[in-house]
């Protein structure tokens, strides 16, 4: 299992002198230098635009993990149990930490130099849904899970704390859903689609790698027409709630990538229009509700707690949002 896919660097020309596993996936030395060998599971056309998308990225500072094609100029091989597999550039270094700040903001200028390089001409089939048709998909699915905890005879303690909650959650979600559909949001999708805007769709530290003195950004499967606060907030998202929603790393976040790529007062409307949707909540309780009911881990009862428990600075930085769209 450990070589599971090795065969198909012969499609490459490609030999390896050693091999180690990512997550997974198999990475190999080689002749060309480092490479990712990982099972494919997408769209074979979806992965013909993302190689176009990551040769126009490889013009800029930053290193990309692009798509290698085999010697018939196909972007998939099959090895002969015809399990597709493709193959990627790699780099040797380490994830941006989400405890330095330093690391943290030399991620966030790297998405911001990436957004501004990343327009193609919109496809359909790849463009985000709309934040009105997700926010409002997720509100009913609290809901759902609502109606579901009320009617089981016995609850544990998460599914107890859930019903505690979610009624305040659930009218956030809907105040959200307001102030979007008053908000200038399709202004703003219109104007991201008319110049075929593009998201990497999985900008984390773990897609973030600090070669040398230069940055890789890895993994782009998930990339999308989309507007680009989608990314920013994703990433900001994920180290506030790791520093307690601490509004002074919030704001640099914010400062460094206006550096480099300025955000329009519609635009940072919108990031905080993402802020104030309880996305962690709903994660939470839709894994719960996908997952085995019968028993819930502690560490799932451990995060609804810290999440709870982070509800007041939450809304504090939501305040700050609000002055920063103000000096906007």
């Amino acid at each position: 299992m450990y070589d599971r896919g090795l065969s198909i660097l012969e499609q490459y020309d490609l030999t390896a002198t050693n091999t180690y596993r990512g997550r997974g996936s198999l990475i190999c030395n080689t002749q060309q230098g480092l490479v990712l060998i990982k099972e494919f599971q997408g769209s074979a056309k979806k992965l013909v635009q993302q190689e176009v998308l990551q040769r126009q990225l490889e013009t800029g500072e930053l290193l990309i993990d692009t798509v290698y094609a085999n010697q018939e100029g196909q972007l998939v091989s099959f090895d002969k149990d015809n399990i597709p597999y493709y193959l990627r550039r790699w780099y040797e270094g380490r994830e941006c930490d989400t405890k330095a700040k330093e690391d943290i903001l030399r991620s966030i200028k790297a998405l911001a130099s990436l957004h501004k390089i990343m327009h193609m001409p919109v496809e359909e089939n790849y463009v985000k849904e709309s934040l009105l048709q997700e926010y409002g998909r997720h509100n009913a699915e609290l809901r759902k899970i609502q109606k579901f905890i009320r009617s089981k005879r016995q609850k544990n303690r998460f599914e107890l704390r859930y019903l505690e909650s979610v009624g305040w959650y659930l009218a956030q979600g809907e105040e959200v859903i307001r102030q979007l559909i008053a908000s200038d949001y399709d202004t703003l999708r219109k104007d991201a689609m008319s110049r075929g805007d593009i998201c990497h769709g999985e900008f984390n530290q773990h897609n973030v790698l600090f070669v040398n003195q230069k940055i890789a950004v890895t993994n782009f499967d998930k990339w999308n027409y989309d507007i680009q606060t989608a990314d920013l907030y994703q990433f900001m998202r994920k180290i506030l709630e790791k520093h307690n929603w601490n509004k002074e790393l919030g704001t640099l976040m914010l400062e460094e990538y206006n550096k480099e790529r300025p955000l329009s007062g519609m635009e940072l409307d919108n990031l905080r229009l993402r802020f104030a949707y309880p996305e962690k909540f709903w994660k939470l309780a839709n894994y719960y509700y996908n997952h085995k009911k019968a028993w819930v881990s502690q560490k799932s009862e451990e995060k609804l707690d810290t999440l709870i428990a982070q509800k007041g600075v939450w809304l504090g930085f939501l305040e700050e949002m609000c002055k920063m769209r103000g000096k906007n």
